[in-house]
C-alpha cells in the first residue's frame, strides 16, 4: 500500500519485491551482499550447515549464545539448513535454484563443482540464473586455489601498505573493510545482470575477487606509478598530495581538516588569523600547497592546540569549512544527525533485551529499503521451505535423524 512521504513521492512496493535469492555462503562477503538484497524487497534463503549454522553466529559480542551482530548481518532472511555434501540434499538445492533468480556464494573456488552445484550445473536447471560468486582470488587465474579472506585481500589490493604512520608496521581497518567492498561490487553486478536479463532473458555468473574490489578502490595509485614511477607510501592522518588535509590536536582530542579545496583554503586561513598564507600566491592552488604541506599544517596545528574542540569546529563551521572531530560508537549513537537520518534503528533481540541496529542505505524516495523481520533462528524455516517443495514429512524425519537437515 502506498502512503504519503514527501508532496511528489509515495511509497511503492520494494524495487526488489519478486526476486527471490539462495545465499550459499557463511560469514561476511556474501551474506553482506544478501542482506542489502533482502532489504530491498528480495526474499532471501539462506543455507547453513546442520547443528552449527553460519559461524558469524558466534564472532565477537554474544547474547544467549548468539552474537549480536547476526542481528545486523542476517536480518529479513529465512535459515533454511541443509548438508550440502549429500547428494539427496543436492537434488534439493538444484530443485531450489530451479525457482530463485539469484544464487550468491563465498565458497573457495572448486567447491560447489565438486558437489554438482556449480555455475554450469545450476544454469542448466535454471538458463534465467543470476549466479554471484564471491572469493578470494577469482574463480580463474594461478591463485584462484589459494583460500582468501579480506584481510590478504586487503595487502594484496594495496590498502594495507598505505595504513598507517611512515616507517611503521602498517594496520589493518578497523572493520573487514575488503570483504565488504567485495558485497557492494557484488550487489552491484547482481543489479547489472538482473538488468540484462529484463532485455534478452538470459542469466549469467558474476566473478568477484576481493583483492580486485579493494585494488577498485586505489584510485590513482597505478597510473602514478606507470607514468612517474612512484610508489606511494604511508602517510599517517594526512592526504598524500592533497593539501591541507589532517588530523590536527586540539586540548581535548583532534579535529579532522579538509582546506584543500582554493577558496575554502583562503576562507581556513582568514578563519585562524593567517591571511598571510591565504593571500599568498604560492598557496593558490593545489601543487603550491603540496609544497609547502609542512608549513600550512604547522600553521593549522598552532591554531587548533590553542582551542577545545568545540570551539575549532564552532569556528570551522561558521567559515564553511569541512570539519568534523572522530567519532567512537558511543559519538555515532548519541548524534542527533544519525537519529534525524534513520540510522540507528531501536530494535529487539529474541528475549526481548533492547538492541540498536543501523539502519538502511541508500535512501530510495520511493522505494526505500527496510527490516521487515529479525535474524533468523538455525534452520527456522527448514520445514516450511522444504515442504513447499513437496518433501513429505517422513523424509524430512529420516533426513533430521542423519543430520542433512
Amino acid at each position: 500500500m502506498e502512503k504519503n512521504i514527501g508532496v511528489h513521492e509515495t511509497v511503492r512496493e520494494k524495487p526488489l519485491a519478486g526476486i527471490r535469492v539462495l545465499e550459499m555462503g557463511q560469514l561476511i562477503a556474501g551474506p553482506f551482499a544478501t542482506k542489502i538484497l533482502g532489504e530491498f524487497g528480495a526474499d532471501v534463503i539462506k543455507i547453513e550447515p546442520p547443528g552449527q549454522g553460519d559461524p558469524l553466529r558466534n564472532w565477537r559480542l554474544l547474547h544467549q549464545g548468539t552474537s549480536v551482530w547476526w542481528q545486523v548481518q542476517s536480518r529479513n532472511k529465512k535459515s533454511l539448513t541443509l548438508d550440502l555434501r549429500q547428494a539427496e540434499i543436492q537434488a534439493v538445492v538444484r530443485r531450489l535454484v530451479a525457482e530463485c533468480d539469484v544464487v550468491v556464494e563465498n565458497f573457495k573456488p572448486g567447491t560447489l563443482e565438486s558437489w554438482g552445484l556449480g555455475w554450469d550445473d545450476l544454469r542448466a536447471v535454471n538458463p534465467r540464473l543470476v549466479m554471484l560468486r564471491v572469493s578470494g582470488y577469482g574463480q580463474t587465474g594461478p591463485y584462484r586455489d589459494r583460500p582468501g579472506f579480506g584481510v590478504v585481500a586487503e595487502a594484496m589490493g594495496g590498502l594495507r601498505h598505505l595504513s598507517g604512520e611512515p616507517g611503521r608496521t602498517p594496520v589493518r581497518v578497523g572493520v573487514s573493510i575488503g570483504d565488504s567492498l567485495s558485497a557492494l561490487h557484488g550487489v552491484i553486478g547482481v543489479l547489472l545482470a538482473l538488468r540484462a536479463r529484463d532485455r534478452d532473458g538470459a542469466g549469467q555468473m558474476i566473478d568477484v575477487a576481493l583483492y580486485e574490489s579493494v585494488f577498485n578502490m586505489m584510485e590513482s595509485l597505478l597510473p602514478e606509478y606507470a607514468v612517474f614511477d612512484a610508489v606511494r607510501q604511508p602517510a599517517g592522518s594526512s592526504l598524500p598530495g592533497i593539501a591541507p588535509s589532517n588530523a590536527y590536536a586540539c586540548r581535548d582530542g583532534y579535529v579532522l581538516i579538509a582546506g584543500n579545496g582554493d577558496s575554502i583554503f583562503r576562507r581556513l586561513m582568514q578563519a585562524i588569523g593567517r591571511d598571510d598564507l591565504g593571500n599568498d600566491p604560492a598557496l593558490a592552488h593545489n601543487a603550491g600547497r603540496v609544497a609547502q604541506v609542512a608549513r600550512i599544517d604547522a600553521a593549522i596545528g598552532e591554531w587548533a592546540a590553542a582551542r577545545s574542540q568545540d570551539e575549532a569546529l564552532d569556528r570551522l563551521n561558521q567559515a564553511r569549512i569541512p570539519a568534523g572531530r572522530i567519532y567512537d560508537i558511543a559519538d555515532i549513537a548519541a548524534d542527533p544527525h544519525y537519529r534525524a537520518r534513520g540510522m540507528i534503528l531501536d530494535q529487539s533481540l529474541p528475549d526481548g533485551t533492547p538492541c540498536q541496529v543501523p539502519g538502511i542505505v541508500p535512501k530510495l524516495s520511493a522505494t526505500p529499503g527496510g527490516i521487515d523481520f529479525p535474524a533468523p533462528g538455525l534452520g527456522q524455516h527448514t520445514d516450511a521451505i522444504l515442504d513447499r517443495l513437496g518433501i513429505d514429512d517422513d523424509t524430512r524425519a529420516r533426513w533430521r535423524q542423519l543430520g542433512y537437515i
